[in-house]
């Protein structure tokens, strides 16, 4: 596996090929999540592609067994801006100069702040399973305080005891996973590092930047798409449809918006093709090459 040090964590990451495209992909994972998730996608996609997954600090294999220590150019531990500057660090490495992000649920808004820190190299940024930008107090703090529930009680013994990845398979889904996937999200939900699970969980949901994310959105003038699920009990498509409202191609009724019928929170995963599909037209309406 290789990984890459950015500010002194090393990163896991997977690049595929170059090809005869000039942007690279770059996706981004959700919460408790890792970049293994994105594989269905990037089979449809890295023949015409080049795509780079990488896990975010503290999550999959972006993790350490030295006690983890941040260095001043963080503007916070694991803020979306942290992640954020990971991320154009990640690329300045690795000598990306022109990508398109795609983000899914906190990988979203990590891809949106992306693109307003790199507004040279992101071409544009597609969200999927990633909305918000309505702060409502009471939903919020029972979210936090589940979360945080969720984070302190994650025994490692837990992947072992039987038949629990079948929980798993059908978390936040519109239908069962195939019993792989709910294996996969067992072990990145307990070996996630709890700092990092519980500090992304509190930075990235506190009212000033639930309402900051709009402001984002607004001023990118890149393209941003974003792509839900009819069936997403996480981020439902209202919410969706309201971060997608900021940005000047909403153009009043949607038209940056595209609803995979039968889709749950894991779109990647639950129906990957038809993600790859509108990731392809998405990209091609912006380039020359392909």
């Amino acid at each position: 596996m290789p990984t890459i040090d950015i500010l002194g964590m090393p990163h896991g990451y997977d690049l595929t090929a170059p090809t005869a495209a000039t942007e690279v992909l770059v996706f981004i994972h959700g919460w408790m999540l890792s970049r293994r998730y994105w594989q269905p996608v990037i089979q449809h996609l890295s023949p015409r592609y080049q795509c780079l997954t990488y896990d975010l600090r503290g999550f999959g294999e972006s993790q350490s067994n030295q006690q983890e220590t941040l260095e001043p150019a963080y503007c916070a531990g694991y803020s979306l801006q942290a992640f954020a500057q990971d991320l154009t660090l990640l690329l300045k490495q690795l000598n990306i100069q022109s990508a398109w992000l795609v983000g899914h649920s906190l990988g979203g808004s990590i891809a949106l702040w992306g693109a307003d820190q790199m507004p040279a190299q992101v071409r544009g940024v597609i969200c999927l399973n990633a909305g918000g930008g309505i702060y409502l107090k009471e939903e919020f703090d029972r979210f936090r305080k589940a979360g945080q529930q969720l984070v302190s009680f994650r025994p490692r013994w837990l992947a072992q005891l039987p038949l629990l990845d079948l929980i798993f398979t059908r978390m936040s889904v519109d239908q069962p996973l195939d019993r792989c996937w709910g294996r996969q999200r067992l072990v990145d939900f307990v070996t996630a590092n709890p700092t990092a699970a519980l500090g992304s969980l509190l930075e990235s949901t506190t009212e000033a930047e639930v309402h900051r994310l709009p402001q984002v959105v607004s001023r990118l003038q890149q393209p941003v798409y974003f792509i839900t699920g009819d069936k997403d009990p996480i981020m439902e498509p209202q919410y969706v449809r309201h971060l997608a409202s900021f940005h000047y191609l909403f153009e009043g009724y949607g038209a940056n918006v595209v609803e995979i019928p039968n889709c749950g929170h894991m779109a990647m995963v639950e129906q990957p093709e038809a993600v790859a599909t509108q990731i392809q037209q998405i990209i091609s309406r912006y380039t020359d090459d392909l």
